[in-house]
């Protein structure tokens, strides 16, 4: 049997924050990083329309990149004594990320970060309040997902949640959010949704449905995403709606290598997320293409890119891929990006290890050793 989860209502396209007018409740903790949605004036019209809702609204904000235990335990404390019904995560993943950690431990104050990291382990939520995600950035489809990525402040270790109780109840995409972005966080984030649509495609967890918008979402990139990298507004709004898609799909097939390379290299090497998916995507899909290479092949065939082989067809998506990088201006390998050799090779044991016990190498098409993943990370290092 398979299951298949989003949020209950997603609204999309051109001002559609407006729908804030219409939520329900008295009190809305609202969770931010730092003060782009506060120049744009996001915030501003977030709020107003809130308090047309007669909500009461309490602002927590400074979350950083790889949002920690403490700051999740300080919004916590903070909504505790603010007792909302509604919890509304804005910005990037960072954010919306912490947001539904919070939103764990105010529900149930007694359980840990290890607990929660077990998958699909969570208690059932909603008991006091309801979640509102509203991304800023086109990438990391975490409005739509059942997901949060917590770092330890002490040992610096990721705690990655799971569970399908901490999926938004609402997602409001509105492509307006996403038109002051800068160019580089346009590549990366875009990297990054294609990252997730190429590794649900092509997850043992794949199914028919999360095929049909890893598709959809893959065709909207190649079509937008360079577009959107030089400012067109228009590619703006479809590579806003293309990440949702693609976090539909990944939330319900889960992911594979690459994720779990970044994840293990990120904060190590201070690479942005969406740049280290796009440096391990070329050769993560040559190394999976021994059981993958048909789906890659189709993938291949639908964006009408060259060759009538299977593996004809799986050097043209790879080509595809290193196309856009060169495009968007990302690095072809770690080493390009300025990680320095000795430090590579002095935590490469490390970062192989940690990637074969990283959860989203167990749904990733093909298995993978640690001296495989060593080989891996040696060729995404040296562009090889």
């Amino acid at each position: 049997m398979a299951r298949f989860t989003i949020p209950r209502d997603v609204y999309f396209g051109e001002n559609t924050i407006e729908e804030l007018k219409n939520v329900d409740g008295s009190k809305a903790f609202i969770v931010i990083s730092g003060g782009s949605i506060k120049r744009n004036c996001g915030l501003e019209k977030i709020e107003g329309y809130l308090k047309e809702a007669g909500i009461e609204t309490r602002l927590f904000e400074g979350v950083e990149a790889d949002p920690s235990d403490e700051t999740v335990m300080r919004g916590v404390a903070e909504m505790n004594e603010f007792q909302p019904d509604l919890i509304i995560g804005v910005g990037g993943g960072s954010p919306i990320d912490a947001a539904k950690a919070m939103w764990i431990f105010y529900e149930a104050p007694e359980f840990t970060f290890e607990e929660a990291a077990i998958p699909f382990n969570l208690p059932q939520l909603r008991r006091k309040a309801r979640f509102v995600a509203i991304p800023t950035t086109s990438g990391t489809g975490t409005e739509v997902t059942a997901f949060s990525i917590i770092t330890s402040k002490e040992t610096e270790l990721k705690y990655p949640i799971a569970d399908f109780n901490i999926t938004p109840d609402m997602a409001i995409v509105d492509s307006n959010l996403a038109q002051t972005m800068p160019g580089h966080l346009v590549a990366h984030t875009g990297m990054d949704a294609l990252t997730h649509s190429l590794e649900a495609y092509v997850s043992i967890m794949a199914n028919e449905l999360t095929d049909a918008l890893a598709m959809k979402s893959i065709e909207m990139i190649q079509e937008h995403l360079v577009e959107s990298f030089k400012g067109s507004e228009e590619s703006r709004a479809k590579m806003h709606l293309s990440q949702c898609l693609a976090g539909m799909s990944f939330s319900n097939a889960i992911l594979g290598i690459v994720h779990s390379m970044a994840h293990k290299t990120g904060k190590m090497f201070s690479i942005p997320h969406g740049c280290a998916n796009a440096i391990y995507l070329p050769a993560a899909i040559r190394f999976n293409a021994e059981e993958a290479g048909e789906k890659y092949a189709d993938i291949a065939k639908r964006l009408g890119l060259a060759g009538s082989t299977t593996e004809e067809r799986v050097d043209a998506l790879v080509n595809f891929v290193e196309g856009l990088n060169r495009a968007l201006n990302i690095p072809a390998s770690l080493q390009e990006f300025g990680v320095e050799e000795e430090a590579f090779l002095a935590n490469l044991d490390i970062i192989a290890e940690g990637a074969v016990g990283d959860p989203c190498t167990s749904t990733n098409p093909r298995k993978i050793s640690v001296e495989q993943m060593k080989e891996l990370f040696k060729k995404a290092y040296y562009g090889k």
